[in-house]
This record gives C-alpha cells, structure tokens and sequence, in this order.
C-alpha cells in the first residue's frame, strides 16, 4: 500500500503530520511532508487523534467543467482554456465533518474530484516544471450552491461557504492516471469516471495557474468534476472514491 501522508490533531489540541500506519497509528512527522519532514520515534495511537484535511492550503484554486461530458450536462461549451476559480481556506472541512446547508441556498450540489497539493513555489512554471510541483494527491468535494452560482453570474459566494471544500482524508505520492473517480450519496453512486478523463491534465493545469498566481507549498488543485453533479439534502451522506487513494467521507446537516 501507498504511503498515507496525514495531518491530526491530538486530544491536548497538538497539530501534527505524520505518516498513517496499517494499524491506524500515526508516525510523527517534524514538518510538513511537502517541506521535508521527518518522521521522529512519537508515534501516536488510533484513539488518540483526530483526522483532519490534509493540508492547510493558504488558497484552494479550482478549475470549473475540466470534463467534457459535465460540461455538456451545464449546458455549455468546454473552455478553451482552464476555467479558475477559488476558494476561500475557512471552506476546508476535515472527513467525516458536517457540510453545513446555509440557509441561504435552497440547491446545494456535491462535485466529487480529484485535489493535487503542491509542494514547492511554483511561478510562471513550464507545463514539464509543473510535474515536479506537484507533490501528491488527495480527494476534494467542491460543495456549490447551484442557485447561487446561476443567481449572482460568478462563482464566489456559491463556492465559498464555510464546510464547502471537504479535503482528504490523507495524501498519497503517485496516483494511476486512469484511476476511477465515483461520488456516492447514501450509498449510491451518482458519478463515476476515470481521471484521465480531464480536458486539462494536472500538470496543465499548475503551469497555467501559476502564470496567473504564485502557488506555495501546501496550496491545493482542484481538477474539475466529471459528469453527474446533483443535489444533496438534509441527512444525506455524501462519499468521495478514488482508487489508490481513498474515500472522503461526509454527512450534510442545517445550520
């Protein structure tokens, strides 16, 4: 099995990285991975440490309609270039955490993707640079307000409520270009696809970011969601797969 790279939180409000063992015990590490760090002889065990997203990016920078076919499901043309938007950090929700519905929409829709987090400076970076910069891969749910989204014309508000980006639950290094993505509410499975699948591939898409804006380490990508966005209710439970990395797992309550 892959390495799972994690980011905890113990009982004393400790914050960590570390490495996640089969047991489910986590190696400390003394810094971020993305920053070099190294696994020291704390070692903590499954009861004694909350999960948390992954990272803690200082922006989360999205790409809207990255799969033809979803595209086609909004009524539109695929862009002829990426299509950027971000969100905002305090939208970061840890895995199995609650996506709060804000009283303020009436169609909150889930996005399953897959999330790259980059691990070093990255600007005005060559599409063949862009590879080294991305240092793994994660799952994200790109939670929008779909009225709101058609309601204000631009994506801010819809994208940017807080729980809407949940993250995780771990990092791995590499990731099989043809791995299958599928969303599942309550147990059924709304999205399936492979990730190859992208109109713009993840490489393409850090070096044209970073033509715009300076990613750092820690920042995450996320790549679009394939075909199959729907709506998400009250007491439903939404799940993220990705082969060969995992599932990101959470409920939706009200406010």
């Amino acid at each position: 099995m892959a390495q799972r790279y994690v980011r905890i939180r113990t009982a004393t409000a400790s914050t960590y990285y570390g490495l996640l063992q089969l047991d489910r015990s986590v190696q400390v590490l003394d810094a971020p991975p993305w920053l070099e760090g190294q696994p020291g002889e704390q070692v903590l065990e499954p009861e004694s440490y909350q999960l948390l997203a992954p990272c803690a990016p200082s922006k989360v920078v999205a790409v809207g309609k990255n799969y033809a076919r979803h595209a086609a499901e909004m009524g539109t043309p695929v862009p002829q270039e990426p299509l950027l938007f971000l969100k905002p950090s305090t939208s970061v929700l840890s895995p199995d955490k609650v996506i709060v519905y804000p009283p303020l929409s009436r169609q909150v829709d889930y996005e399953g993707e897959l999330a790259l987090v980059i691990g070093a400076y990255c600007s005005n970076c060559t599409v063949e640079e862009a590879k080294t910069k991305i240092w793994g891969y994660t799952i994200a749910n790109d939670v929008t307000a779909r009225d709101l989204q058609k309601r204000d014309g631009q994506w801010t508000r819809a994208k940017g409520f807080d729980t809407f980006c949940p993250l995780g639950p771990w990092i791995v290094r590499e990731l099989n270009s043809s791995a299958k993505l599928q969303t599942f509410v309550n147990d059924q499975v709304v999205q399936s696809a492979t990730v190859d699948q992208m109109v713009f591939a993840p490489n393409v898409l850090v070096s044209y970011i970073s033509q715009v804006m300076t990613l750092l380490p820690g920042d995450v990508v996320l790549t679009g969601t394939p075909e199959g966005v729907g709506s998400l209710q009250i007491g439903d439970r939404v799940r993220v797969e990705i082969e060969g990395i995992g599932a990101l797992d959470n409920p939706v309550v009200s406010r």
